[in-house]
């Protein structure tokens, strides 16, 4: 037997996730949105653990 709420629950929607800064091709690094490198953000690196991007994998075959 199924239970009535059953039918009518959803899961929450996850909040919408916002990534402060950006890679910028011309330094091969991430900047935040007044131009200074991610990695000078000492409460981004806090909150997120990483400033991660794609450039090591374009550049090389190794990573």
């Amino acid at each position: 037997m199924k239970h009535f709420a059953l039918d009518y629950a959803r899961p929450a929607a996850p909040p919408p996730i916002v990534i402060p800064y950006a890679y910028d091709p011309g330094r091969q690094w991430n900047v935040l949105p007044d131009g200074r490198p991610a990695t000078s953000d000492r409460a981004l690196l806090l909150a997120t653990s990483t400033t991660c991007s794609t450039a090591g994998s374009k550049t090389h075959f190794d990573d």
